[in-house]
């Protein structure tokens, strides 16, 4: 045992002076719904989250994933911000200036679509009202709908600072992509080039390679002859209707069965055209017939082959995906023209072979799922390898964390093979790509700071940015660069990123290669957390088609926000997908009414902070055992946080708090604050500096429960600004010692009273010896909390237990059958002497111990040990039953 003097705890506060309050009587029911939206707001107007850039405090800055302004909250944003969240709580705590940085995303495709329907039902499109009324259009439903997630956030306890709320499309975040594209095409950095693209017909834009989402779809493989005669080929495609766009034929150099077909010219079917057979490197012989059609203007390796071989490139559908190739087909969809393609072709008989359904991985676009059409077409472009490089280095030599750091090779794999990111939209929604075009073919890209080009002729592009360019900036842009801020100087680099690995790609990569690039280095954040996806109760993805999507809103409303976060905590292993089923919240829900109610009879039986903690003299064992554990929870906690383990925090304090403070201390001190005097008054100081602490322990988790509870057992003004507890260093093994003695006593005794079928309430006669060994002590709290009434000079023992160098002898009269309890024992016995058997047979084993992993044999001679010591408690237990 250490400091016997008297543990030294961490005080109310140091990093903020609080004002006292008067302490409010708590109510004896634990009412979420009418506490949170009221202390939230108070949080607020006191300023609470407000970051200071002129603090003397150290940084510590997190931004919020912008969550897009046509969102509303969903399980995955309260579990990703519920992390954030509890983040920044602590280290507000710590002492640092904490910012947890809000604001939107102004999601071009995604807003655009959602206005383009509301004018749909007044029969009207964009183009009716034109470009700029319609960007007016968006910008009114964006004042007047969007952005509801922020109040849904509010309705979670997110403590972000709204005075520095931002907006992808605000003008501070505009000046900051006109300086980066700027700077970028200066550097040559950002080109235009005519390339074959992800087209969605539907959204009637590019979109990236990142934004196509590939999925197992049934299509059709037909085969079928091209050229005549001796000229006769063979190919194969599940794109019938891109055979109007071919210009070439294409065969391995060494395939001996074309050979003699290369450089001649055949017939293309169903056209009056003839197009040439090339030798490309390309096509793997091995595969189908070894020939491949080649549609330079609508596939991304036939474009590759067509610059090789100098092929024209003939675009045969519109942006609507309708074919455009005047003939019989014309004005048809790609897949009716297909069908028709197909019949057309199998009437000349030159369809060779059908195969439906042919499964195969097709590409759709992320957002509307419609499939997506490689089309060649005029963009602009990120040249991303040498951004990408800077990437990858920052993660290989240290200066960024990744977290868990397996997902470094996801990393890693992505990064390394980044192909040049298409970032022109084909919207009117979004930032409008800063170039203009002269009358005698002149390019200008104007930065914020340039004229524009004035005068007849010069027009500007009419695209506009992906969104993923604006919010790959989100770690300075908001803090105000390109202004050097104080803002900026302060808290950039984020400290932390928390965010998912399924936008590792999209988001994440985007923000290093941005960050490194505009800040001489300088990575955006320090440490990357990756999370996994919030699935249901079975583990399986939420999806609308599931019928398996649940508001989290529902649950807030129904248990607490409170119940909700610690839910998702709880489940939250580094990398890992978070199973989440209604049960769940509602145990979380338990635990809070658990504190309420547990907080609520400490108050009323003396539980207090005023004063000096008592020395460790004039404490009770028990009490030096709950200050033992109490600083020993604080470093577990400590430790959980530095390696984001949020689910093992949240258990390790879900455990101290209802298993040792609720069941054990608040419990085996009972009979001490009955009894009144000195020693209930130690023990009521006692139990409100472990409350004190504990509730500031889970105040980042569950921020308003420990709230309402804190303030009204300190007095103190909030519990957002105290301070984080810390480790004194405090331990008393004694005493845990002999308190895991006492509760080794009751655990058994329980058990044995369950096996009989005992209500827990019911008293049954019992004699304790307890003379020699530390239990002494405690008997009148092990009757208590076993209710053993003392024995009379009638007693007779029907069962006796020893157990932890006790004996406890109970009269069981009329409640026991002792056949069938020795019947049970027996079993437990064979099974006991079963387990030694086995595992002395492996240690007795020299190979295997010899080539066993010294984990996997210490776990056997645990399970030896334990196995002889329920032996010897069980034979305890059947020499004290009566005689059958």
């Amino acid at each position: 045992m250490q400091d016997r003097d008297g543990p030294k705890l961490c005080p109310v506060t140091e990093n903020t002076q609080q004002q006292t309050v008067s302490n409010p009587e708590l109510p004896t029911q634990y009412a979420p719904a009418e506490v949170e939206g009221k202390l939230y707001e108070r949080w607020v107007e006191r300023g609470y989250f407000e970051a200071d850039e002129h603090s003397d405090k150290p940084p510590y800055s997190i931004v919020i994933p912008p969550p897009n302004v046509t969102g509303s909250l969903h399980l995955g944003h309260a579990f990703e911000h519920t992390l954030i969240d509890a983040l920044v709580r602590r280290k507000r705590m710590q002492g640092f200036e904490a910012l947890y940085q809000p604001g939107m995303d102004h999601a071009g495709i995604a807003t655009q679509n959602v206005v383009e329907r509301e004018l749909g039902k007044e029969g009207k499109s964009r183009h009716d009202l034109g470009r700029e009324a319609f960007v007016e259009r968006v910008w009114q439903w964006k004042n007047e709908s969007g952005g509801q997630i922020s109040g849904q956030m509010r309705r979670l306890g997110e403590g972000v600072d709204w005075s520095r709320e931002r907006f992808t499309m605000d003008e501070g975040l505009s000046k900051a992509v006109q300086t980066v594209f700027k700077r970028m095409f200066d550097d040559g950095l950002i080109y235009r080039a005519e390339r074959i693209i992800n087209w969605c017909p539907r959204c009637l834009t590019a979109i990236s390679d990142i934004e196509v989402e590939y999925q197992e779809d049934d299509g059709e493989l037909v085969s079928m002859t091209y050229g005549d005669g001796e000229e006769t080929i063979v190919v194969a495609t599940t794109r019938a209707e891109t055979m109007l766009g071919d210009t070439a034929v294409a065969v391995h150099p060494d395939d001996e069965r074309y050979r003699h077909l290369v450089g001649r010219q055949i017939r293309l079917p169903l056209t009056d055209r003839t197009i040439p057979v090339v030798a490309d490197h390309h096509v793997d012989p091995e595969f189908g017939t070894g020939a491949v059609k080649v549609t330079p203007a609508h596939d991304p390796n036939d474009f590759e082959i067509g610059k090789r071989h100098d092929l024209p490139f003939l675009t045969v559908m519109d942006e609507r995906a309708v074919i455009t190739v005047p003939g019989p087909f014309e004005g048809l969809d790609r897949l009716e023209a297909r069908s028709a393609i197909v019949a057309a072709l199998r009437a000349e008989g030159r369809i060779v072979a059908e195969k439906r359904p042919y499964v195969h991985s097709v590409g759709h676009c992320s957002r509307c799922k419609t499939t997506i059409e490689p089309r060649l077409s005029l963009q602009w472009w990120v040249k991303v390898a040498p951004l990408a490089k800077a990437a990858g280095d920052a993660v290989r030599d240290g200066s960024v964390r990744i977290h868990p750091q397996e997902m470094e090779k996801r990393y890693f794999d992505w990064v390394d093979n980044l192909h040049d990111w298409t970032i022109s939209r084909q919207l009117w929604w979004g930032h409008r790509i800063p170039v203009w075009y002269g009358p005698e073919g002149e390019v200008v890209c104007v930065g914020p700071d340039d004229e524009v080009p004035t005068g007849a002729g010069w027009t500007q592009d009419s695209d506009v940015l992906d969104t993923w360019f604006s919010s790959g900036l989100w770690p300075f842009s908001t803090l105000g660069w390109p202004e050097q801020t104080d803002s900026l100087a302060k808290f950039y680099p984020n400290s932390v990123l928390v965010t998912g690995y399924d936008i590792l790609f999209f988001w994440v990569a985007r923000m290093m290669m941005f960050g490194l690039y505009v800040n001489d280095g300088v990575p955006p954040f320090r440490t990357i957390v990756l999370h996994g996806m919030v699935r249901d109760e079975h583990g399986k993805k939420m999806s609308k088609s599931f019928g398996n999507v649940v508001n989290p809103l529902d649950w807030m409303d129904k248990y607490g926000s409170d119940a909700l976060r610690f839910t998702l905590a709880r489940g939250a292993n580094p990398g890992v997908d978070v199973p989440i089923g209604e049960e769940w919240v509602q145990g979380s829900a338990k635990f809070a009414n658990k504190i309420w109610n547990a907080t609520r009879f400490a108050l009323m039986n003396g539980a207090t902070i005023e004063g000096e903690l008592p020395s460790a003299a004039a404490m009770s064992v028990t009490d030096r055992w709950i200050l033992s554990r109490l600083n020993k929870t604080v470093a577990e906690v400590d430790a959980y946080y530095d390696d984001f383990q949020f689910s093992k925090l949240s258990e390790a304090l879900r455990h101290f708090a209802w298993d040792e403070v609720f069941d054990w201390y608040v419990e085996l001190s009972k009979t001490t604050f009955f009894a009144g005097g000195k020693p209930a008054e130690v023990s009521g100081r006692v139990l409100g500096e472990v409350l004190d602490v504990m509730l500031r322990l889970l105040h980042p988790v569950v921020p308003f429960v420990t709230e309402t509870l804190w303030t009204a057992l300190t007095g103190r003004e909030s519990v957002v600004i105290a301070d984080w507890p810390t480790d004194s260093g405090f331990r008393d093994d004694a005493a845990e010692t002999e308190i895991e003695l006492v509760q080794q006593v009751v655990t058994e005794v329980r058990r044995f009273r369950s096996d009989q079928g005992l209500q827990p309430g019911q008293k049954v006669p019992a004699r304790l010896t307890l003379t020699g060994t530390e239990l002494a002590p405690h008997e009148a709290a092990i009757r208590q909390l076993l209710r053993l009434q003392p024995a009379d000079d009638g007693f007779q023992a029907t069962a006796t237990l020893p157990v932890a160098g006790a004996t406890v002898a109970l009269d069981l009269s009329g409640t026991i059958d002792v056949a069938a309890e020795r019947k049970r024992l027996t079993k437990d016995l064979d099974a006991a002497r079963s387990e030694v058997a086995q595992a002395n047979g492996k240690l007795g084993n020299e190979a295997f111990v010899a080539k066993a992993p010294d984990h996997v044999v210490e776990k056997i001679r645990g399970r030896l040990a334990k196995a002889e010591a329920d032996i010897a408690r069980i034979q305890g237990q059947l020499d004290g039953l009566p005689a059958a």
